[in-house]
């Protein structure tokens, strides 16, 4: 593997990035042993401190594991690593190279909105269930303005994610948005059919007032599977 040096700007984020790259490509397969810090030093043209904060980095992700020995070996990103490394890649304006990977996120993000919606009818508070209400019709005055409304959405949906009281979905959900659902831009019009639901806003914020959990669950899923209603062979690459 060949590697560029890099301008001294901002170092130790240009080394982790090739790495990065070269690990999620294939480049490095699971199992290999990358090159030692010396020998990265030198291909990048960086002091051994850069080379250092660099592997840390793509261990945190779950991309290698240094050993005590100071080998550092790469591992499987199917296997551990997490929403992270998406949120890493996008940031540097890079994805996965999965081709589904569009479809995969919005089908996790119908899955836990499903459920959340569900509990946050059956759990929220009386100033929760308002909120939402709420919510939902400062969304409906915001139509047909699609990108006012898409952030609206966002904001909607943190309340019912939040009123779940479920951690692990708020958790989730603050990573399937940050970065466009962390894998790039969703192409609008898999994106309108959802966002022009007006009614189905209201549906959905009326069964949470209404503690109806089945019926939240059942209107967050025509909400939410409206973006995977991709007609055959036109599956979005991110």
């Amino acid at each position: 593997m060949v590697f560029v040096p890099v301008p001294r700007g901002s170092v130790s984020d240009h080394v982790f990035g090739q790495l990065r790259d070269a690990v999620v490509s294939g480049a490095y397969r699971p199992g290999d042993t990358l090159p030692g810090e010396r020998e990265l030093a030198a291909a990048f043209a960086v002091n051994r401190h850069a080379v250092r904060e660099a592997l840390r980095r793509l261990q945190q992700l779950g991309l290698v594991r240094v050993s005590q020995g100071g080998a550092t070996l790469v591992l499987d990103w199917r296997v551990h690593a997490g929403l992270d490394l998406a949120l890493s890649l996008i940031r540097s304006g890079d994805v996965l190279p999965v081709d589904t990977l569009v479809r995969d996120m919005l089908e996790m993000r119908a899955c836990i909105g499903v459920d959340a919606a569900r509990l946050c009818a059956e759990r929220a508070d009386a100033a929760t269930r308002e909120t939402v209400t709420r919510a939902a019709q400062e969304y409906a005055g915001l139509a047909p303005d699609l990108p006012r409304m898409a952030e609206a959405n966002i904001t909607l949906w943190r309340h019912v994610v939040r009123g779940s009281g479920n951690t692990a979905y708020l958790l989730s959900f603050n990573s399937l948005v940050a970065g466009a659902l962390a894998v790039g831009e969703v192409p609008p019009e898999r994106h309108a059919a959802e966002l022009l639901d007006v009614a189905g806003h209201h549906r959905l914020a009326e069964a949470v007032a209404a503690g109806r959990g089945d019926a939240a669950a059942e209107q967050a899923r025509a909400l939410l599977t409206a973006a995977l209603a991709t007609p055959p062979g036109r599956e979005c690459r991110a």
